[in-house]
């Protein structure tokens, strides 16, 4: 049973930056191409089909790249931690690329909460791991983690992650408590047909990286009319080896055929499809793409399905825009869903 109140061993803000600096820097060697295999990679690769190795590495990099102390006294900076009422946040997490659910994990935890874990199937190997390592880093630590696969009870708040379908689920059973409850969302990239080779083989990045399973993966194009397709899939060809991937390869496969059988137009490179379609979420080895005569338009058009769309990739400077190729790169302050996950905490 989770334990309520202050915690028995309380640790100060400073511990906590300090453990997850530490872990940071672990994690740091582990990415790193040329240093030895690590076992735990090989074991989360072998649990997850999708999980490959350099997709389990490149998600680990990320997040060494993140847990620097200027990162994270930064990200920490505008607020307030005056609180000490310790209180158990259950994290109901999502499987779909590797340690989805890291940043919740360290927002619980950096906020002076416990963090009671519900790992998904797909990706139960990764974090565990490393929550061990960070309680070696700092023993304070082990009174606020805990993993459980049982029915959750004994907690404050919730924050669970899924789909639309599980999220009306969450809303049911967590309605009553404190919640952050995410639902489907995809990323679009808006191109101008002024894009350099570089921004294009960028993208890539952005569609392929995870196969395309995240939410911050570009699943929509968003293209001007008459636009010429040759420089965007010259710039996909960096990530044509994705074909070889036998699990991407059957949906390749699979849609492929179901969209010919349907006689829907394609456009095909043999290892990705475009389809033009309205619709954001698209399958995986599949982007859509939508023509459009006016940008201001658009943009006013993409405001009005925010709700819909976790970021747009594209030149322009705008709120809730990324550049090319940083999709899957996120700060520690870009929050999922534009929700600020640590100022709920602290307001716990």
């Amino acid at each position: 049973m989770p334990k309520r109140g202050n915690s028995k061993q309380s640790m100060e803000l400073e511990e906590r930056i300090l453990g997850l600096v530490k872990l940071g820097e672990f994690l740091n060697d582990i990415g790193q191409e040329n240093s030895q295999k690590n076992p735990i990679v090989e074991t989360a690769q072998l649990h997850n089909g999708w999980f490959t190795e350099d997709n389990i590495l490149f998600a680990i990099r990320q997040w060494a790249q993140a847990l620097t102390r200027e990162n994270i006294e930064k990200w920490l900076q505008p607020y307030s931690f005056s609180k000490t009422e310790n209180k158990t946040v259950a994290i109901i997490m999502a499987g779909n690329i590797p340690l989805v659910g890291f940043h919740d994990f360290i927002s619980v935890l950096v906020s002076g909460h416990t963090a009671l874990v519900k790992l998904s199937s797909n990706d139960k190997i990764l974090l565990p791991y490393f929550a061990k390592k960070l309680v070696e880093f700092e023993s304070g630590f082990s009174e606020k983690i805990q993993f459980s696969e049982e029915k959750l009870t004994g907690f404050d708040a919730v924050i669970a992650t899924g789909s639309n379908n599980t999220a009306l689920h969450f809303e049911h059973y967590f309605g009553k408590y404190p919640n952050i409850i995410r639902k489907n969302r995809n990323s679009v990239a808006i191109l101008s047909g002024e894009e350099t080779p570089a921004q294009l083989e960028a993208l890539a990045g952005d569609i392929f990286r995870y196969f395309g399973l995240g939410c911050r993966n570009v699943s929509k194009l968003y293209l001007p009319e008459g636009y010429d397709f040759d420089p965007f899939f010259n710039g996909m060809f960096t990530w044509k080896e994705i074909i070889n991937n036998d699990k991407y390869i059957n949906n390749y496969d699979y849609n492929k055929a179901v969209y010919l059988m349907s006689n829907i137009n394609l456009l095909d490179n043999e290892f990705m499809l475009l389809k033009e379609d309205s619709n954001f979420s698209s399958p995986i080895s599949v982007v859509f793409y939508e023509f459009y005569r006016d940008r201001n338009h658009l943009e006013n058009v993409l405001k009005e399905k925010e709700e819909k769309i976790q970021c747009i990739v594209s030149n322009n400077e705008a709120e809730n825009h990324v550049t090319f190729g940083k999709t899957q790169s996120p700060a520690l302050w870009d929050y999922a869903d534009g929700v600020d996950t640590l100022q709920f905490l602290l307001n716990l």
